[in-house]
């Protein structure tokens, strides 16, 4: 990865000009509600200057189904990434430049010092009811998502500056204004990867449709009617209905929620085959006037193991996907290619497969070795990471420490070899150091009470297991019990949330553009993520590090980013954030800079290959899926 830069205002002058000469067409399966007088004609759908989608190879044919599979309810981020719509959306070119472009804003500015952004709405968009979207929607969310805090109970600290949270102000019924106490040239950055949403609303969405969720908030809503909606949903409080339980404001379970994606769910989750289907008034367009998405359904069918999902790939049932791939299993794919009618395509995932040990572990005793860094030190030199790779990962991967992937503009190659190279000797002496030399009957070392030292890891990735058995055989070489435990997702994530779990074994992603989202480095959802909550609550919930615990520096560090005067000083002081978080060596990477293997179904075309995955840029919706489309024969 080379650069990124932002949209210049001339470029959007000229691509504003360009939609302007546009005549617009749609997909059959629309004209014929049109001729039928159920649908809006097609100029009437799309608003004055749509966003112009450009295709990878060339203007597709609409049409089609995109088989794809999922393991659950839980199992939202797959579909999620394939169309999330942003204020700001990464694209990458072909030599993976990333570039940040309007979204469903038609254009945005910053002033001088970066303090106030400026954002003004696309003419005519509407929601995927046919109800206009307004800046009232913008408005809603700010005042009565964002600021209430039975909905969020504490600002995000990815949208503050100086310590005080942003100030939206609406101009009119198409701008609006976004403010900060101080410098934040970091800010569009991050926004880019943040303005998404999700039903936990632990990420600003930037935007709700009030016409809809207006009716589910006791500001607005009648009484009456939001008390049986409540009862209807078995929700003790009106927050419920926003969150798991009554599930209203998902667009993954709820099909009346209005949206801004290409396509809305028809058929929810629990179903067996959940159905999406396209948006008729999806606000973007290809370089021909053609509304997106060319492809009319995606279905995603429920698969229970690996086993089953792989069966499905070389039976040639899969059009595309990676999600849930495994790479130790692409030796199997490529063998099959020809006999499934499909095409392995890679692209580079940006994240290193890592153990965390939890700095906030209930367990008094194994949160002291893990605060001490001879313990964390001594774990990873413990492990045989080429063995893991050519096994786990049929070699494909690289053995690396976690952090910022080679071609990223805050790779460091000190970190990414620190504490790598397997060395069980070291290992025992460093364990021995910490007074661990006391060992059971079957060579377990025990712990200062007597007891043996075992650490139970957890991961909610059942195919990264014979991974995590080889670690559990590496370490038990050196007197460290390991006991695995594969639970599902939602467990996990209780787990991490209330901190009561030992240790974990997850992906370390958001590893390209760093400052998109640097939580992981902060201590989010991982090695500290009790620690992150105290931070980013300002003390209103998590549990407070000790005044001189290390990761307060990593934490100022990151402020002093946010508030810089310029973006190379913000950049400069990311790219410090990283060597502290170096010289802690607070985490255990195994394997990373895996190949994101994607199988393709021959017929489907603008799928592009050698392209970055990384949460950060949205995974899969960095290949904007609008615009893939079938050979129709």
């Amino acid at each position: 990865m080379h650069r990124t830069r932002l949209f210049s205002m001339t470029a959007m002058a000229a691509a504003l000009a360009a939609q302007s000469a546009l005549a617009f067409q749609e997909a059959p399966m629309l004209a014929e509600q049109v001729a039928a007088g159920t649908l809006p004609p097609v100029d009437e759908r799309l608003p004055e200057n749509p966003r112009v989608i450009d295709t990878v190879d060339s203007i597709g044919t609409y049409g089609g189904t995109w088989n794809r599979a999922f393991k659950g309810p839980s199992d939202r981020w797959g579909p999620t990434k394939l169309m999330e719509e942003r204020v700001l959306r990464a694209v990458m070119d072909a030599d993976q430049n990333v570039s940040y472009v309007p979204g469903w804003v038609e254009s945005y500015d910053a002033n001088s010092d970066s303090t106030v952004f400026t954002f003004t709405l696309r003419d005519g968009m509407r929601w995927s009811d046919g109800q206009p979207v307004t800046t009232r929607d913008v408005q809603f969310w700010y005042e009565d998502v964002f600021l209430n805090g039975d909905l969020m109970p504490s600002i995000p600290a990815l949208y503050t500056a100086a310590g005080e949270p942003m100030v939206l102000d609406i101009v009119d019924d198409k701008t609006f204004t976004v403010t900060f106490a101080a410098s934040y040239p970091l800010f569009l950055t991050v926004l880019a990867k943040e303005s998404t949403g999700k039903p936990g609303l632990d990420r600003p969405g930037f935007i709700e449709p009030f016409h809809y969720m207006k009716d589910f908030h006791p500001k607005y809503a009648d009484e009456g009617a939001l008390a049986a909606v409540m009862a209807d949903k078995g929700a003790e409080k009106w927050t419920d209905l926003w969150g798991d339980k009554g599930r209203i404001q998902a667009w993954w379970f709820n099909p009346d929620m209005p949206v801004l994606t290409a396509w809305r769910v028809v058929t929810p989750p629990p179903a067996d085959t959940v159905v999406m289907e396209r948006n008729p008034y999806y606000y973007g367009v290809d370089a021909d006037g053609n509304q997106l998405p060319y492809i009319d359904r995606v279905e995603h069918k429920l698969f229970q193991d690996n086993e089953a999902l792989n069966l499905m790939v070389v039976q040639g049932e899969i059009d595309l996907q990676s999600r849930h791939l495994s790479p130790a299993d692409f030796t199997l794919f490529k063998e099959n290619e020809a006999s499934g009618d499909y095409e392995v395509v890679t692209w580079t995932k940006a994240s290193t497969w890592t153990i965390y040990p939890n700095l906030n572990t209930p367990d008094e005793g194994l949160r002291a070795l893990f605060e001490d860094k001879r313990m964390r030190e001594a774990l990873s030199v413990a492990i045989d990471r080429e063995t893991i790779n050519e096994l786990s990962f049929s070699g494909l991967g690289e053995p690396r420490q976690a952090g910022p992937v080679s071609g990223s503009p805050f790779y460091d190659a000190e970190l990414e070899a620190q504490w790598v190279d397997w060395d069980p000797d070291r290992a025992d002496a460093l364990l021995d150091e910490l007074g661990l030399t006391e060992r059971d009957n079957d060579g377990y070392r025990l712990r200062p009470n007597g007891e043996r030292l075992t650490i139970v890891v957890e991961t909610r990735h059942a195919n990264m297991l014979s991974m995590l058995e080889l670690v559990q055989a590496n370490w038990a070489e050196v007197g460290v019990e390991a006991l695995i435990r594969n639970l599902d997702r939602t467990l996990v994530t209780q787990h991490v949330e209330t901190g009561e779990f030992e240790m974990l074994l997850d992906n370390f992603d958001r590893s390209s553009i760093i400052t998109a989202d640097p939580v992981r480095f902060l201590g989010r959802y991982g090695h500290a993520h009790n620690y992150f909550k105290w931070w980013s609550s300002a003390g209103e919930s998590g549990v407070e590090p000790p005044a001189d615990h290390p990761i307060r520096s990593v934490w100022a560090t990151w402020e002093e980013a946010q508030s810089a005067g310029t973006l190379d000083e913000a950049n400069a002081k990311a790219q410090e954030m990283v060597s502290l978080f170096r010289d802690e060596g607070w985490t255990i990477g195994l394997i990373g800079e895996t190949p994101a293997m994607y199988v393709r179904a021959n017929d489907l075309k603008n799928f592009p290959a050698g392209m970055i995955d990384d949460d950060a840029l949205r995974g899969i919706g960095l290949a904007q899926a609008q615009q893939f489309y079938f050979v129709q024969e």
